[in-house]
């Protein structure tokens, strides 16, 4: 290469660059901080209690401001519990396939930075044999010759208006928000898992309990035929009877289906199939958590993994805009390429050989048909539409929240008068049994308190596995106070390098 052709190269190289910082400060999109949101007194429509009224001895607290707790399917103290959704994380078929597909985003993103922000490099030879037409009267009609040529190629883009470095950090905050997904299917997993379980537990003992109903209405009915073939029931009170024994045996179908499907989703949950579902825990064992954290709202804006994948899915739509601003804006590539080539083995390999080759392109769009500027406009909707997603999703927090609180406080409530109402039928049930074995009432007194006692005892159940359920829920829905999955902050620092992406201004 001689003086004259580097110092050109030279020129050229000098210029772009300056263009390149010259546009430092240039900013073709909106910065992506997400809208500022209200910040409440209080989650729900009424201030929330600091506890719950006493419900089987337990009054839970609710810690204002305290952190959310990470492996919180812990507190119920169930070794059983525990066990399944350690297992749960470990085989489900649907959080392996979320990780991998996080893991191949991943490698898209460190593909498209490599191949966006660095020169090109690559080594081609190629051997030849032609035939050409000569010229009659100056040759031969034709000519056979060899073609032997050996290069490498080098090209690079100059990112002059970080079209490259913003779509490089529009990827990377897709991939942020694919790994807060991750991070919130991995708890609701758990989450379901721990629901499902109490859910199986407390369907069982409903199942038991409504058995025991059926074989006291049978009975019933059976000596309500007695008294009416012997004269002492009517026929109505027959028909009664009989009404009611068909009526409690109709609901058990139902209600033990309903305990089949939940042990059948708690084993697909665990990686099982619905054949190895596992054995029901024991609902007495699983002990209400005593103290529940109860995030301030600035704290569950950064726990919640939903909400953190919108503002990554919000960061990403932001960089979009500039994306497609600067793709209005010129692009410059330089290619070089240098090797060997001749018309023999010998010639390429000697010094008359060389070959080499610099060179510029600028390109600066003109005329697309209306096609770059529809293309911005569709990116601003895109990110006005994410600011809205974002708007949403905390409000939705907050709801999730809200609810969760009356509920528990509620199921504390109902679960209080149920016991309350199962213990006085029981001291009936216990106090008429009593009296059965001397002789003091007749046995269908007995069945009757019996019923009493079962029915209410049914409410006590069904309340009991509420208020566990609910637990669960107010935890899965303060998030996770540990930091989001960090695999993507390497890439994500180097694609947002951009200055093209440094200021705050807006389309």
């Amino acid at each position: 290469m001689n003086t004259s052709s580097l110092r050109r190269a030279t020129t050229v190289l000098s210029c772009g660059a300056a263009l390149a910082f010259a546009l430092a400060a240039c900013s073709f999109g909106p910065n992506g901080t997400p809208p500022v949101m209200p910040q409440p007194a209080h989650y729900g429509a009424e201030p929330q209690p600091t506890q719950t009224v006493q419900a089987n001895g337990v009054a839970q607290q609710f810690v204002a401001g305290a952190q959310a707790v990470p492996e919180w399917w812990k507190l119920y103290r169930s070794d059983d519990l525990n066990a399944l959704v350690d297992e749960g994380l470990r085989n489900s078929p649907t959080l392996a396939a979320a990780d991998k597909n996080l893991a191949a985003a991943h490698e898209q993103l460190r593909a498209q930075i490599g191949s966006s922000l660095l020169p090109t490099i690559d080594a081609n030879g190629q051997a030849t044999r032609e035939r050409a037409l000569g010229f009659p009267s100056l040759g031969p009609n034709t000519s056979l010759y060899n073609v032997f040529v050996g290069q490498i190629q080098a090209n690079y883009t100059l990112d002059l208006f970080g079209a490259a470095r913003l779509a490089d950090k529009a990827l990377a905050a897709r991939v942020d928000t694919q790994a807060y997904q991750f991070d919130a299917a991995r708890r609701a997993l758990a989450a379901n898992i721990v629901s499902a379980a109490i859910n199986a537990a407390a369907l069982h003992e409903q199942v038991d309990t409504t058995e025991r109903l059926v074989v006291l209405a049978n009975q019933q009915a059976d000596d309500t035929k007695r008294r009416y073939e012997l004269g002492a029931a009517s026929h109505s009170d027959l028909l009664s009877a009989q009404q009611s024994a068909a009526a409690l045996s109709a609901s058990l179908p139902g209600l033990r289906q309903q305990w089949l499907t939940t042990r059948h989703a708690l084993a697909v949950l665990l990686g099982r199939t619905p054949d190895a579902a596992p054995a029901d825990l024991d609902l007495a064992s699983l002990h209400v958590p005593e103290n529940v954290p109860v995030s301030v709202p600035s704290d569950l804006l950064r726990a919640r993994p939903d909400i953190r994948a919108a503002d990554a899915t919000l960061k990403a739509a932001a960089a979009e805009v500039g994306v497609a601003t600067a793709q209005m804006f010129p692009s410059l590539s330089l290619t070089a390429s240098m090797g060997k080539g001749g018309f023999s083995w010998p010639l390429a390999t000697s010094g008359a050989g060389a070959l080499w080759s610099i060179g510029a392109s600028l390109t600066q769009p003109i005329f697309h048909g209306g096609a770059l500027f529809a293309q911005r406009r569709a990116a601003v909707d895109t990110y006005e539409a994410s600011v809205a997603q974002y708007r949403q999703t905390v409000l939705a927090a907050f709801q999730n929240v809200a609810d969760t609180l009356a509920s528990l406080e509620h199921d504390a409530q109902a679960l209080d008068a149920a016991s309350t109402a199962a213990r006085f039928a029981q001291q009936i049930f216990t106090e008429t049994s009593a009296r059965y074995r001397l002789g003091a009432v007749a046995v269908t007194n007995t069945r009757s308190s019996e019923q009493q006692y079962r029915n209410a005892r049914l409410d006590e159940i069904r309340y009991t596995g509420a208020r566990l359920t609910d637990t669960a829920t107010l935890f899965q829905a303060m998030g996770d106070p540990l930091p989001a999955t960090a695999s993507t902050s390497a890439a994500t620092t180097t694609a947002t390098a951009s200055p093209a992406s440094t200021s705050a201004a807006h389309d």
